[in-house]
């Protein structure tokens, strides 16, 4: 199945599972977020707008409950966060000599960056960032970041986050509008995702020419 048409489609595919696998979607999702989260690897599975479509499916099938949802997935999510962190961990120094056709030494750099200017709160923004959200704590691991601190942030960020968008795909994601453009919505959501990294980036090059 096609990543990209997966993401933009996803709704429709969500659809598929649960008519497929009814209540057994939980456990689909959770191994979605759950690989997302805990494998750096894996950065270009879908998370925000799996998360929505979750929400709005939740509302208009009835087959998942939403709270069990934002339970499930947020257990799916600080597992995935702790996982990384102790690959992250476990690999150490090596971290910022790997340079793979899945794992960037650029990303990771930028990545580890960031991380060194906002400190643990870090962890809770790039929830909300595709791509950093996977390399954080991998980075948090490897740079030796203490684990009950790292720990706290971990779970603070995974609540926010999937209680944060299932929640608006509850509430909103079946209104007509959204529904007949989910498409554009998810589009909408990935350019938003994606802004901040792209006002460090012209920041950082301002900067350097100065």
């Amino acid at each position: 199945m096609d990543i990209i048409n997966f993401i933009l489609h996803i709704d429709q595919h969500l659809l598929d599972f649960i008519h497929q696998y009814g209540r057994w979607i939980y456990a689909i999702l959770f191994m979605i977020i759950f690989v997302e989260t805990g494998l750096v690897v894996m950065p270009f599975l879908p998370g925000d707008s799996l998360l929505l479509a979750a929400g709005a499916l939740a509302a208009s099938t009835g087959v998942m409950e939403p709270i069990t949802l934002i339970a499930v997935l947020s257990v799916a999510a600080i597992l995935g966060d702790t996982v990384n962190y102790h690959i992250g961990k476990y690999i150490g120094p090596r971290v910022f000599e790997m340079d793979s056709k899945f794992v960037k030494k650029e990303h990771l750099l930028k990545t580890h960056d960031f991380f060194q200017r906002h400190g643990g709160k870090t962890i809770i923004f790039a929830r909300f960032l595709p791509f950093i959200r996977t390399f954080a704590p991998f980075i948090a691991g490897a740079g030796d970041m203490n684990y009950r601190h790292f720990l706290f942030f971990n779970i603070v960020g995974a609540l926010l986050w999937i209680s944060s968008l299932v929640t608006l795909g509850y509430l909103f994601g079946n209104i007509p509008i959204i529904k007949d453009n989910f498409s554009h919505v998810i589009i909408g959501i990935i350019i938003l995702s994606i802004l901040p990294a792209i006002f460090e980036f012209i920041h950082n090059k301002i900067k350097s020419k100065q």
